[in-house]
């Protein structure tokens, strides 16, 4: 990559030609991108970049922002990674630690559906089994030896109960995709980042195999073969600088245009933990998190659906209600966010008048987005296909649902 001129200062009228170019081109190239990004900070260069994201959006998603009234289903907080910023994984000997029988599975997912949730978020630790004997013992008890086989079950039998299982496990073999895909509305896994030095001793990612990017693209293409319907994302603040962030973004819409299977991507800020090496790192501000959520728009086009967690960013709805994305992600009136417990939901109605108030509308959705469900059914099992169509509206999204009790 040619960065000779990323440091090169641009003024507001060098930065509104890179960004009209871009909006009408439909997509920001990369070195262009690079400068943006090596300025981002400038006031005016923030600035430009978020009307421009926002005139990209409303060119390709007009006006509305969905979300997706979910429950967060962490299957087993176990996991063979160390990620140096990150609360959820447990030790087995932790009075913290946590795997679901299937039993547990039906009841929260009954709770979820009394509260009119459509989406079970099946999230989950990689490969404890691999780590963890005791583990080991406990899926053998039950006739098992992966936890991949667990997630299949509770899939299964979430789907057959009503719901809509998304899964966020990891990395899975292609194997395991083809046979989530048979109860899965969609899957996915946050890229994260693509930089290497992630991966190095001090980063964020050393004790943690999985978080190779190589591995991860590597699921990323593996998915676009099977045609599922994927989620992938960006997380910012965990060591990576802006130029990092380009290239994951770029490598995102390349997996995009080359399987046609990327309907969503999140950008996700940082969030620093007490209890983990990564506790004194600084967290970008909020209005960097509207300008990166800004930059993944102009780059992935005004076709993508690009996300932002409201949980996240409290303060900074308004901030990125003008960044071009058009979706709030799953919120749940019934369950915590198990990775960032310390950051609550919004109520549902408060995040309708903020929306609103933005001049945006807020609408549901399944856990597979409406162009994906009307128009592409080969990127669905015919069975889920079936049972969302009945769940939606003629737009593609869920038929009204009152968010006052919500």
């Amino acid at each position: 990559m040619n960065t000779a001129s990323h440091d090169t200062p641009l003024n507001r009228h060098e930065a509104e030609t890179i960004v009209i170019e871009a909006v009408d081109a439909g997509r920001l190239e990369r070195i262009p991108a690079g400068r943006l990004a090596a300025n981002l900070t400038a006031p005016d260069v923030l600035e430009t970049v978020l009307e421009g994201a926002r005139e990209s959006k409303r060119r390709g998603k007009g006006d509305l922002v969905s979300y997706s009234r979910n429950i967060f289903l962490p299957l087993t907080n176990l996991c063979r990674d160390r990620c140096a910023y990150c609360t959820f994984a447990k030790q087995p000997d932790s009075p913290d630690a946590k795997t679901y029988t299937l039993d547990e599975v039906r009841e929260a997912v009954d709770g979820g559906m009394r509260a009119g949730c459509a989406e079970a978020l099946m999230c989950l630790g990689d490969k404890p089994e691999r780590a963890y004997k005791s583990h080991r013992e406990w899926l053998a008890e039950r006739g098992m030896t992966k936890t991949s086989e667990l997630l299949v079950q509770a899939c299964e039998q979430t789907f057959a109960q009503g719901m809509f299982p998304h899964t966020n496990a990891g990395i899975l073999s292609s194997e395991e995709m083809a046979d989530l895909r048979r109860s899965n509305a969609s899957m996915g896994l946050m890229l994260e980042s693509t930089s290497p030095r992630l991966r190095a001793k001090g980063g964020a990612h050393y004790v943690a195999p999985d978080k190779d990017p190589a591995v991860r693209i590597r699921m990323h293409e593996e998915a676009g073969e099977l045609k599922i319907p994927f989620t992938s994302g960006l997380l910012l603040g965990i060591g990576e600088d802006e130029q990092d962030r380009v290239e994951t973004l770029f490598t995102i819409a390349d997996l995009a245009e080359r399987y046609g299977h990327i309907q969503e991507v999140i950008v996700q800020p940082f969030h620093p933990k007490d209890d983990t090496p990564m506790r004194g790192i600084e967290p970008l501000t909020d209005a960097e998190v509207a300008g990166w959520v800004a930059m993944a728009r102009l780059i992935l086009g005004p076709q993508m659906n690009v996300q932002a967690p409201p949980n996240l960013a409290p303060d900074a709805l308004e901030w990125l209600l003008r960044s071009g994305l058009n979706d709030w992600g799953g919120v749940s009136p019934v369950t915590i966010d198990f990775i960032n417990p310390e950051a609550p939901w919004p109520k549902l109605v408060e995040l309708r008048r903020r929306t609103e108030a933005a001049g945006q509308r807020l609408v549901e959705r399944l856990p597979i987005y409406p162009d994906y469900l009307l128009d592409r059914p080969e990127f669905l099992e015919p069975a889920v296909r079936e049972a969302a169509l009945e769940r939606v509206a003629e737009t593609g999204f869920v038929k009204s649902q009152s968010v006052e009790a919500a």
